[in-house]
């Protein structure tokens, strides 16, 4: 049922990605940096909020009137940072929205992903308190009847002595240290989902929590430009003696509101209550049929740290040597924060297919796609090459399909990530397999599936990153190209004109000798 809903979305994301790459470029697609962008929606909310706060009066009497002041009489400073404010908050529920769309869509919330998806979940009820709390601080109209409805709401469930909705049942009814009390909610409420957003991304190693500069401060600008052109306004001044007729809604934190008019609060509660709740058990519903983790073999590890150090996922941690040999340190597997990628496996610099005494084996591997496996693979795919151009294209299992790029010409080899392909791969299938030209592809750059695949291939073949491409591998003889499931058509097409540029070189190159050959003769000839 869950992949019924997940394909169409997927592919609907992976187009919508297209045109932001087209539009942003894969650097600054915000899609891509949702996540961050949430972090950078909270800083940029609360630094507004102490702004405000500063000009705020928390009194019942005077608080609406001090939002005014703020609004009209200081528009220039106080009454933008409230816009920007208001804004950054709506925009802070797009981007967490699309964020949890797009890990469901993209099949990101089970395995060793189900601890972020779960802590999640009650980051969105933070969020959500937070809002509607700070519409109360403005005392206006709006404030008062999402004050009354959520107290309702609240004393629906029976849970306090006293009904908190009594506060509001007549002017003399609510007091300034009740509505202070609605003050230090709507700070303290954001502080704990900090610590809960902290949490969240316990189990992802160097995850991002700052978008790309020039992505943060373009939305900043266009927050502003907006809190410029439309700025945000109160309604009239509460008043517990009259029910608000006319409310102008913000709908990304208050469209609940009008369905507890219509419905009830059982009703709401139970919409609230079952869909967090099914959100927060589809990890556990719908389970994947796991994969063996990474293993270790000693015998043929210096613990050089190399795939500690590139692991997503934190599953690989060193830890003091057991085996007796003169190393300081050795790698183990977390088997429940592997992701069986293949990430380590690539970063070894022991994964060697010329390797050729010995058991042919690598410090560490994928159980089911070992060293050995993997050369098997490109032995075969090579072998299938019968045309006068002879490409090998290493694909990601989450990328573009790369089998079906298969001809006489075009052999492929698919892997868990582009990640898991060791350089000294690249090198094998040119000077072992006699390949012509090698096409790397894999997730769309910026929508690496495990998430740093794409950012660790790019680093080793440009010899950024250990372990390297050799530099005796002619560069002009790899095609890296990125490509989305979305993109099949678009990778066919650059791997086309790959070869036509490869056939060329190799007919200039013939032309070449043949006039060296001709030289030489007339030059020997009696």
């Amino acid at each position: 049922m869950l992949k019924l809903l997940q394909h169409p979305l997927r592919l609907a994301l992976l187009y919508v990605e297209g045109w932001g790459d087209a539009i942003f470029t894969p650097r600054y697609n915000p899609m891509y940096h949702l996540g961050a962008l949430g972090w950078w929606m909270y800083w940029l909310v609360a630094a507004s909020g102490i702004y405000i706060y500063i000009f705020l009066d928390t009194s019942v009497a005077h608080a609406w009137s001090s939002v005014e002041s703020i609004t009209h009489d200081h528009w220039y400073h106080a009454g933008v940072m409230r816009s920007l404010h208001r804004y950054g908050s709506d925009l802070f529920v797009v981007v967490i929205m699309l964020h949890l769309l797009r890990e469901f869509a993209m099949d990101r919330y089970h395995g060793v992903r189900w601890f972020a998806w779960f802590t999640g979940v009650p980051l969105i009820w933070f969020l959500f308190f937070s809002g509607v709390s700070g519409y109360w601080l403005v005392w206006d109209m709006l404030a008062q009847y999402l004050a009354v409805s959520a107290t309702e709401w609240v004393d629906w469930l029976g849970v306090l002595a006293q009904p908190l909705a009594n506060n509001f049942l007549t002017p003399d009814a609510l007091g300034d240290r009740f509505f202070s009390l609605l003050v230090y909610i709507h700070i303290f409420v954001p502080i704990i989902m900090l610590f809960v957003m902290w949490i969240h991304l316990l189990r992802m190693a160097r995850a991002e929590t700052n978008p790309p500069r020039y992505l943060a401060l373009g939305t900043l600008a266009a927050l502003i430009v907006l809190s410029l052109v439309y700025p945000a306004v109160s309604h009239g001044p509460a008043d517990l003696t009259q029910t608000p007729a006319v409310l102008n809604l913000d709908w990304f934190y208050l469209g609940l509101f009008p369905l507890y008019d219509i419905w009830g609060p059982g009703a709401l509660w139970a919409l609230a209550v079952g869909v967090s709740t099914l959100i927060s058990v589809v990890p556990f519903i719908h389970r994947h049929k796991p994969r063996p983790s990474a293993k270790v073999d000693l015998a043929n590890c210096n613990g050089c740290t190399r795939c500690a150090n590139d692991c997503p996922f934190g599953a690989v941690v060193m830890q003091p040597r057991t085996d007796g040999r003169p190393f300081e340190k050795e790698p183990t597997v977390d088997p429940a924060m592997c992701t069986s990628c293949g990430t380590c496996m690539g970063a070894c610099p022991t994964t060697s297919p010329f390797r050729t005494k010995g058991a042919v084996s690598a410090g560490i591997m994928l159980p089911d796609y070992d060293l050995v496996n993997l050369r098997e693979r490109v032995d075969a795919a090579v072998a299938t090459l019968k045309g006068p151009v002879r490409i090998l294209v290493f694909g990601c299992e989450w990328g573009a399909r790369v089998e079906a790029l298969a001809s006489d010409e075009v052999a492929a080899v698919e892997l868990r990530c582009a990640s898991h392909l060791s350089p000294t791969f690249v090198d094998y299938a040119f000077t072992r397999c006699g390949v012509d030209g090698i096409v790397i592809t894999g997730c769309r750059d910026g929508e690496c599936f495990h998430r740093l695949g794409v950012r660790w291939t790019e680093e080793r073949l440009a010899g950024e990153r250990d372990p390297a491409l050799r530099d005796r591998v002619a560069r002009d003889r790899i095609l890296i190209a990125w490509a989305a499931l979305t993109e099949q058509g678009k990778l066919a097409h650059w791997v086309r004109l790959f070869r036509d540029e490869l056939a060329e070189k190799r007919s200039g190159a013939s032309v070449q000798a043949a006039i060296d050959h001709e030289a030489a003769m007339a030059g020997g000839a009696p």
